[in-house]
């Protein structure tokens, strides 16, 4: 079986201007938009939506004729996530007006960014007809949710990437920290790097993403050299500094310099005197003891963190950085210490191409996440182009060939959590160069 492009098989259409693929063995379920909304008919934020009749391709229907679909579709859309909650609803709706299929109807519901919200949204989605729930963002939202969703027997595809919540009906589209670190890392140590370190945040994010690590080059090969965590509080240069300083081994290795150079001067000579001259600008000593260190931050902490280790005098064309998906932001090449370092995220094409399209129809470009809004409205449609009587199953929602998507082809593992096939990506000062593409299907990563 092929994989299915979610986009495509809603609307039985490809993305204009694209060229239909030639036919490929386990090919994903592609979610390509069909049906390009202008601004000016742009759907409603607020009401629930309804997508308009369109002349498209013919509808496979269960006898009797189409039936309506209601999708249950919980995010903030009040409190501090209100803008992220606001995006995600608005992509959907795009999603759903793209599906080509009227007989879909969304039922956004606020959660307030709480669980107790979140039960109340989905206690509200289910009331009113809901045979599949797309979100909530947040895990302990999603735990809140899940067990009223499993009474009614309706499969929650939550936008959180806490692993603890997945299973039982529960499916995760959020991006992990373990496949980013997992595709950086065996990448890299395909490159030649043997000997990792990982300086992370002292929270399960942070742990998570050292047992990926650990994992990772248990099977790959190589060695975990050293590892080094600060408070997930810490933000400025004095909560950070003394870590980075002992991490990056310094003052051992600044010694090793001072110690050098009052060698060669003591000797005196020509041939000391040149070496002691190449000393000059250098301000430690000594291997650092690794090839790589990976460094799971973003925002102002990854800033500062990347300007401290060439501080402490790690050499970013000696020590390679690998970074997570929270690299994934413009101007990131203005950081000196981050330009070379590697990460994994999405398809660049492909999310650049969701947020015009984003951007075109709603006027502002949206938050990186936005784009799991439409992906996960797209493959419900795309379960109910395939399926009209029994669209949200276990095995087609895990269908193993797997669905492509904005952030490029996922399906869903035997622990409900979504896997993706994720580009590298090099941060360049103009912004970032692939290094190594996603894959096109499953096959490509042996699977």
């Amino acid at each position: 079986m092929a994989i299915v492009s979610v986009l495509a098989l809603a609307a039985c259409q490809i993305l204009p201007g694209n060229h239909p693929p030639r036919p490929v063995a386990r090919a994903p379920i592609a979610i390509a938009p069909a049906h390009p909304l202008s601004a000016a008919k742009a759907p409603p934020s607020a009401a629930p939506s309804r997508a308009p009749a369109e002349a498209a391709a013919p509808k496979l229907t269960p006898p009797g004729g189409p039936a309506a679909v209601d999708i249950g579709f919980l995010v903030p859309l009040s409190g501090a996530n209100a803008a992220l909650g606001r995006a995600l609803l608005q992509a959907a709706e795009l999603a759903i007006s793209d599906s080509g299929n009227d007989n879909l109807t969304l039922l956004p519901r606020d959660t307030d960014g709480t669980a107790a919200g979140a039960a109340a949204a989905a206690q509200s989605a289910l009331a009113s007809g809901a045979e599949i729930i797309l979100g909530p963002l947040f895990s302990a939202s999603a735990a809140a949710v899940a067990p009223l969703a499993q009474a009614r027997g309706v499969p929650v595809i939550a936008f959180s990437n806490d692993r603890a919540v997945a299973g039982n009906g529960v499916y995760l589209l959020g991006f992990t920290p373990r496949e980013q670190i997992v595709r950086v890392v065996s990448y890299a140590h395909a490159q030649g790097l043997s000997r990792f370190a990982a300086l992370t945040p002292n929270t399960a994010y942070g742990k998570a993403v050292v047992a990926a690590l650990q994992g990772t080059v248990a099977k790959d090969g190589g060695s975990v050299t050293k590892l080094a965590s600060y408070p997930g509080d810490a933000t400025s240069t004095n909560d950070l500094s003394a870590i980075v300083k002992a991490f990056t081994s310094y003052s051992a290795r600044h010694g090793a310099l001072m110690a050098e150079k009052a060698k060669l001067a003591r000797r005196n000579d020509a041939f000391s005197k040149a070496a002691l001259k190449r000393l000059d600008g250098t301000d430690a000593l000594g291997d650092i003891g690794y090839d790589a260190v990976v460094l799971p931050e973003g925002g102002l902490r990854l800033k500062t963190l990347s300007a401290l280790l060439v501080y402490y005098d790690l050499d970013p064309s000696k020590t390679r950085l690998l970074g997570s998906g929270q690299w994934d932001v413009a101007g990131l090449g203005a950081s000196q210490g981050l330009i070379g370092g590697w990460f994994a995220s999405s398809p660049p094409n492909l999310v650049q191409r969701f947020q015009t399209r984003f951007a075109g129809t709603f006027a502002y470009k949206p938050p990186r996440l936005a784009s799991l809004g439409y992906d996960a409205v797209a493959l419900a449609a795309a379960l109910v182009k395939s399926d009209p009587a029994q669209p949200f199953t276990a095995s087609a929602i895990t269908n193993p060939n797997g669905f492509s998507g904005y952030d490029g082809i996922f399906r869903f593992g035997a622990d409900s959590v979504a896997q993706y096939g994720l580009a590298v990506l090099q941060v360049e000062r103009s912004g970032f160069k692939v290094i190594d593409p996603a894959p096109r299907s499953f096959r490509q990563l042996g699977e």
